[in-house]
């Protein structure tokens, strides 16, 4: 049986579904339906983003945060390692700059 799914599925996504011996610990299927929902999100947030941080004149970093935070509210859709993936996929499609907090050993910002 091949695998004809031509999805391409980013490092920093599959870090979030990989153990320390850098094995998924979810499916193949269910890391694409994760990553599918994720980047559908991402997409949907550009014109919101763009129109809060033009209209409110709130920074790019805070509309980012706000997004990101906002994603967790309940019910929630996504986990939080998550919710920071899409923060940062949108901050890429937007082509704002974006200092992240570096994680540590035990995946969390320092």
């Amino acid at each position: 049986m091949t695998d004809d799914n031509q999805i391409f599925i980013p490092p920093s996504f599959l870090e979030l579904y990989t153990d320390r011996r850098r094995r998924l610990t979810v499916t193949l299927d269910a890391l694409r339906l994760r990553y599918d929902l994720c980047d559908d999100v991402a997409q949907q947030l550009v014109d919101f983003a763009r129109r809060i941080h033009h209209e409110m004149g709130i920074s790019e970093d805070e509309v980012l945060s706000r997004c990101g935070r906002g994603l967790l509210t309940a019910p929630a859709q996504v986990q939080a390692a998550e919710s920071q993936w899409i923060e940062r996929r949108l901050a890429e499609l937007l082509g704002w700059p974006r200092a992240w907090p570096q994680a540590t050993a035990s995946g969390e910002a320092a």
